[in-house]
């Protein structure tokens, strides 16, 4: 038999947050400055090593274990699912094309145009530094569309939607028509080096890997954007249901 959902926040090592948790999926809000997975430098100090030892209550040789379905960067903020089965896993990066991904940043300068969709092709280079390619040869397409929510401060609010979901897509593209998010010493002409990366993965909606029905999950947003922009009216999420708080897989 499995488990019966929980939802509601449970704080964890690392500022990691969970959202949701049934049989099949960990939903989580990830701090900035918290990696997604290990890297060569840095093995624990990751969302996936400290759900690992909570879903195995830290009893090293426990079966319990996550799997991995996408990832966020050390400086993104924002909200993650893990898959807690091998299927699960399987059934959610199949519908990852279609997964509603909503981001929000918030970028220096004033947008010209109040929505677009940013369409180029994606490469990498040696130095890990992703670029926008016209040839479709040596880049893979990638597509960002975006809305302005609020201007201030020199600084614009954006919602963004990824369409498709490529490696530092959201950076380069925006950076691309001239408004680098804030923080992003990678891609803009940040000048404060401690500033934080303005960048916060706000929804996610997918249909639940068993019982197929659609589920809606979105994070607070962080003190740090308001702090920028200050506040703003919130739209309702396009996803109506449920959300974070009221999250169910149907069992």
């Amino acid at each position: 038999m499995r488990n019966h959902s929980r939802s509601g926040v449970k704080r964890l090592p690392g500022g990691l947050s969970i959202l949701y948790e049934d049989a099949d999926i960990l939903v989580v809000d990830k701090p900035a400055g918290l990696l997604t997975i290990a890297t060569d430098k840095e093995k624990s100090r990751t969302a996936y090593f400290i759900l690992t030892d909570y879903v195995r209550k830290g009893y090293s040789k426990s079966r319990n274990r996550i799997f991995i379905v996408h990832r966020l960067d050390r400086e993104t903020s924002g909200i993650l699912v893990f898959a807690k089965t091998a299927d699960a896993k399987l059934s959610l990066q199949s519908q990852w094309k279609t997964t509603e991904k909503q981001y929000l940043a918030v970028v220096h300068g004033r947008c010209e145009r109040e929505s677009a969709t940013i369409t180029t092709h994606l490469a990498e280079n040696q130095a890990h530094f992703v670029y926008s390619t016209s040839d479709s040869k040596i880049g893979k397409l990638a597509q960002t569309a975006y809305k302005v929510v609020k201007e201030a401060n020199g600084l614009t609010l954006l919602e963004v939607r990824l369409l498709t979901g490529r490696k530092h897509q959201i950076r380069v593209h925006l950076a691309d028509i001239g408004h680098a998010v804030v923080g992003d010493q990678k891609y803009g002409n940040e000048e404060r080096g401690n500033q934080r990366l303005a960048l916060h993965a706000l929804s996610l909606s997918f249909n639940h890997p068993f019982s197929g029905k659609q589920i809606a999950f979105e994070t607070e947003v962080p003190a740090y954007l308001t702090q920028l922009v200050g506040t703003w009216s919130r739209s309702v999420s396009k996803a109506g249901e449920p959300d974070a708080a009221h999250a169910s897989s149907g069992r």
